[in-house]
């Protein structure tokens, strides 16, 4: 779980993502019409077998429609990794449609 990280550390994608890696989320995600994907393993996954354990949205510096959001995504089989999509017009429809149907979506407040 993700703990202690402070709002300086998660200012950016960047900073977001080492401070994931550095608390063991090294998975990387697709969303596909199947599921989700591990790009290591190639496993799918379904919704219900996941869970978003956080997430953090980014907005560009020089575009505010340029956004993005990262998922803190950890399964049921013990694996933890990361889920990046733009966010707005831009977005994944597949990314969109699987986290709809995802029942566990925490939000954790940082300080």
């Amino acid at each position: 779980m993700i703990r202690n990280a402070s709002t300086e550390d998660m200012k950016t994608m960047a900073l977001s993502l080492n401070k994931l890696v550095s608390e063991g989320y090294t998975e990387d995600f697709k969303a596909t019409a199947n599921g989700l994907v591990s790009l290591k393993s190639e496993r799918i996954y379904a919704s219900e077998e996941i869970k978003v354990v956080d997430f953090y949205r980014f907005e560009g510096a020089s575009d505010p429609a340029d956004n993005s959001i990262l998922y803190a995504i950890e399964t049921r089989d013990g694996i933890k990794g990361t889920l990046v999509d733009a966010f707005g017009p831009y977005a994944d429809t597949r990314v969109d449609t699987f986290m709809k149907e995802v029942e566990e979506i925490y939000k954790k407040n940082n300080t």
